[in-house]
């Protein structure tokens, strides 16, 4: 399976961040996503409650170029590798449950391997531009965007409806203008969407539980707010 690029770059050209070449890191993007269906979870702790486990629904499985294949989740402002948690304040991740069996497990499961590296073989993609669309998929754990221009004085919560993977390996959370709604129910690839990370008062992701929270004004789920608002 190819995804070629519009033009070849350099192994000698270095990210002043990461350290990694560019081939490394176009050997790391995501080329396919598995929505995750059964409820698997990431399990994490963190130095605010160091004496608990706290745990987060996967959002889906991911296959990086390279072959490897990453739980992913929206994790404050983006979505991320559960393994590339190492926060330790917000975060660190310390495996994955199924709250079905009570199983903790390391690795994704092997069925998620079989499920992308075999849908990965059936679609091929000749993209122009590393905007381009190759996958949407909706999103299936409650994912809230939380947008404030006001420096979180106000807060305004809105569902997550999908997430586009671009050409790139990034993926982008897709939301509703309600002023453009044609068609209920808005389903994924609608041309009311829009994307949360194109709004310059985008500022957090959170799943429905901390959403709700937040809606009924939670003093907890404020002093989060309070904390991500101080980093």
């Amino acid at each position: 399976m190819t995804y070629p690029a519009k033009q070849p770059a350099s192994a000698n050209v270095y990210d002043i961040f990461s350290g990694e070449t560019w081939s490394e890191q176009r050997n790391k993007r995501f080329v396919r996503l598995a929505p995750e269906i059964d409820g698997l979870e990431m399990l994490y702790t963190n130095d605010l409650h160091p004496e608990k486990l706290f745990t987060v629904k996967v959002l889906c499985w991911g296959l990086r170029e390279n072959g490897e294949v990453e739980g992913l989740v929206p994790w404050l402002d983006k979505v991320v590798a559960c393994t590339s948690i190492d926060d330790p304040l917000h975060g660190s991740w310390q495996g994955f449950f199924d709250p079905g069996i009570e199983q903790v497990f390391f690795d994704p499961p092997e069925h998620k391997h079989l499920e992308l590296n075999s849908a990965a073989d059936y679609y091929q993609f000749d993209c122009e531009s590393d905007e381009d669309i190759i996958q949407e998929i909706p999103d299936t754990i409650g994912t809230h965007a939380v947008f404030s221009s006001d420096n979180f004085s106000s807060i305004t919560l809105a569902e997550v409806v999908s997430w586009q993977l671009k050409h790139s390996g990034q993926l982008c959370a897709t939301l509703i203008d309600e002023n453009l709604v044609s068609n209920t129910p808005v389903l994924p690839g609608d041309p009311c969407l829009f994307r949360a990370e194109d709004r310059s008062d985008f500022q957090y992701f959170f799943q429905h539980h901390i959403a709700n929270k937040l809606k009924e004004k939670d003093p907890e789920a404020i002093a989060a707010i309070a904390t991500l608002i101080n980093r």
